[in-house]
């Protein structure tokens, strides 16, 4: 539908700049004649889609969300606030989402369903909050809510990033170190060994050997790291692959705490904030679900709803799954029957936390050092190897 750039003067008397879709000029001077405004300019754009989809970080909407809250809260009217949003935002996918938002909210739409309609900026749990804030007549404060809430969500999965990249980083730097040594160091050991014509020790035989098999098949080991990864994905792609592979990872040693700990904050967070917001606890549960990002969890959070939709507590199905620790459920049991489940599950983020910090460091003080003897063994294995031979030479001469 084409886009109409407009200038029009409200019922107020103020001159207002904005664009409006419409079929033709006819309905968009009719749309704004709706809209109790007076028409003074009304010009077709050049027809180029706004660009909706694109990447908007964390950072862009926990901004957006604080500066749109303070707006609210000093008594700007809602239109007016995202109009000056769409036009101070940094991002230019989100200046478009926000324009797109501020031309719903005008034709009558609220603002949640204005939002729903991005979800590549605004998740449903954001919406869901902003649906509860109009309701509610408190949109300022949970959008505050909202912006904190994400702040501390994105600290949290920077934690866990963080302690995943790591060893990966020096994953990749030993097998980086070890195919350049196989490729292009071996190879000339393996000529100057073979000019003298010297029996090679069996850790020296196996060193070339590889050599000789990375040389000769290097396309097959690549493909087949490549097949193996992509099945892996496929597999977790899967109902049952990812729950499986999710089940593995939280018995992971070390690596397993900081998930399930992380899981325990997000969770918790999460469904405490929903529930402070006004949210209904069982579509808080059916929200914290979706982001729990670990099935085992996920799973968990739905048996506690269908528990809930029964008639019973949140506390047992949650119990049942072996996730989360016993303080945990016992916390959540107390909030349940005391009434007070929102500030009792922020407290147990709170907790988890810091929990999650200590855990990463565990986790990264342990890796250190099996890192450096993973490359000791390997790298250091495979010179000792290569001077073998020359070892054996010096003794013959002597």
């Amino acid at each position: 539908m084409p886009a109409f750039a407009y200038t029009a003067r409200t019922a107020q008397g103020e001159l207002k700049s904005a664009t409006i879709e419409a079929a033709n000029r006819d309905d968009a001077v009719a749309q704004l004649r709706k809209l109790r405004m007076n028409v003074v300019k009304v010009e077709e754009q050049a027809k180029t889609k706004p660009k909706t989809k694109g990447s908007i970080s964390m950072r862009d909407v926990v901004i957006f969300t604080r500066q749109f809250s303070t707006m609210i809260n000093s008594g700007l009217p809602l239109v007016q606030a995202l109009d000056i949003l769409s036009k101070q935002s940094e991002n230019p996918v989100l200046q478009n989402v926000t324009r797109q938002v501020v031309f719903d909210v005008e034709s009558g739409h609220t603002v949640a369903d204005a939002l729903a309609r991005h979800p590549n900026a605004f998740t449903e749990l954001y919406v869901n909050m902003v649906a509860a804030g109009e309701a509610g007549g408190i949109l300022d404060t949970i959008l505050m809510r909202l912006a904190t809430f994400m702040e501390k969500n994105d600290a949290l999965v920077r934690k866990v990033k963080g302690a995943m990249i790591y060893p990966g980083v020096i994953m990749g730097v030993a097998g980086s170190a070890i195919t350049v040594l196989l490729l292009f160091v071996i190879p000339t050991f393996e000529s100057m060994f073979a000019s003298v014509g010297l029996a090679l020790p069996l850790p020296t035989r196996i060193v070339i050997g590889l050599s000789n098999f990375l040389q000769s098949y290097w396309w097959a080991v690549g493909a087949g790291l490549f097949l193996a990864f992509q099945g892996l994905k496929r597999y977790y792609a899967t109902s049952d692959g990812q729950l499986a592979i999710d089940k593995l990872l939280l018995r992971a040693p070390v690596l397993g705490d900081v998930l399930r700990k992380s899981a325990v904050s997000r969770f918790t967070r999460t469904l405490g904030t929903l529930i402070s917001s006004g949210v209904s606890i069982l579509d808080g549960l059916e929200i914290t679900a979706k982001t729990a990002g670990n099935r085992v969890v996920s799973d968990a959070i739905l048996a506690s709803r269908a528990s809930i939709a029964g008639g019973d507590t949140i506390s047992a199905p949650l119990s049942k799954s072996g996730v989360f620790p016993p303080m945990v459920i016992s916390m959540i049991a107390v909030g349940e029957q005391t009434g007070g489940l929102d500030e009792m599950l922020s407290k147990i983020a709170d907790f988890y936390d810091e929990e999650v910090d200590a855990a990463v460091s565990g986790l990264l003080s342990l890796l250190e050092p099996m890192m450096i003897v993973f490359l000791g063994v390997i790298v250091g294995g495979m010179v000792v190897a290569m001077y073998l031979p020359i070892f054996d030479m010096i003794n013959a001469v002597q």
